[in-house]
């Protein structure tokens, strides 16, 4: 299968296996995109043994997140499904997998990110799930971000779509090891000389499987639920299709009002 929007390339013998989000300058994770990504990790199955792999983005940006367009309703059950086949292949890769970011990393290209066992961002990243902002959620970030953070900083992350910088996720134990600004790949090779190309590629293998084990549930278990709530009950609210639209039409989303709350000190029958 040729890979148009993803690339591999290999360094170090092969031992380190380099995995690009290649669509700069956003590299937007669509279909496309999910099915060469998923493609490459299988490819690295069935051949090959590297002692890690690492999955970053070309150009200035990790990935500015999912293709909006196919978030709308004929389009949604599929995407979520590409989706959630890369993040099987991601937790059954033969090797630690660490995630490499500069720029943004938000909505499905923070996705990806979080299920790499690692991630080594430069201080100024930006990571995010802006999802609610367009009137949905994201549902692998929601199964995902309580085995990396805690319940706490999932619903903050997740209920304000706001943006945090890699310095600030590091503080809480997100983002595994920092660079400098524009220092991300000088930091990377640091990294692999110290922690990595020096161990047992076995040994590497089976740790990463066993570290896994959380994830691996939050993929099997939770996730398909958070699938079922987005597709049987988001996706029938008007506020879903309408946010999206909005998104696409480049104006602010027109939000259907539930009934307002009684004033203080009203008798409500």
């Amino acid at each position: 299968m040729e890979c148009r929007r993803a690339r591999l390339e290999l360094s170090r013998a092969g031992r380190v296996a380099h995995v690009l989000l290649a669509a700069p300058n956003a590299n937007i994770v669509n279909r496309e995109m999910l099915r060469d990504l998923q493609s490459i990790l299988m490819q690295l199955s069935s051949g090959g043994n590297p002692q890690v792999i690492v999955v970053t983005g070309e150009g200035p940006n990790f990935s500015f997140g999912a293709s909006v367009e196919e978030h709308l309703p004929d389009e949604i059950e599929g995407t979520l499904k590409n989706l959630h086949q890369l993040l099987i292949a991601l937790v059954n890769a033969p090797a630690p997998t660490i995630a490499a970011v500069r720029g943004y990393c938000l909505g499905g290209g923070f996705e990806l990110a979080l299920a790499c066992d690692l991630i080594l961002a430069e201080e100024t990243a930006q990571f995010g799930c802006p999802e609610i902002k367009l009137g949905v959620f994201p549902p692998a970030a929601s199964a995902l971000l309580p085995g990396k953070v805690g319940s706490a900083w999932s619903s903050k992350i997740v209920l304000t779509g706001n943006s945090f910088s890699g310095k600030e996720l590091a503080g809480y134990g997100l983002v595994s090891r920092l660079a400098a600004p524009g220092e991300l790949n000088s930091e990377l090779e640091r990294w692999l000389e110290s922690d990595f190309l020096p161990r047992s590629t076995a040994a590497l293998r089976h740790a990463a499987a066993a570290t896994r084990l959380q994830m691996q549930r939050a993929i099997d278990i939770d996730l398909p639920v958070f699938e079922e709530f987005y597709l049987a009950r988001l996706m029938k609210e008007p506020d879903a299709v309408e946010g999206i639209r909005a998104f696409i039409e480049k104006r602010k989303p027109l939000w259907s009002r539930s009934e307002p709350f009684a004033r203080a000190g009203t008798k409500t029958e």
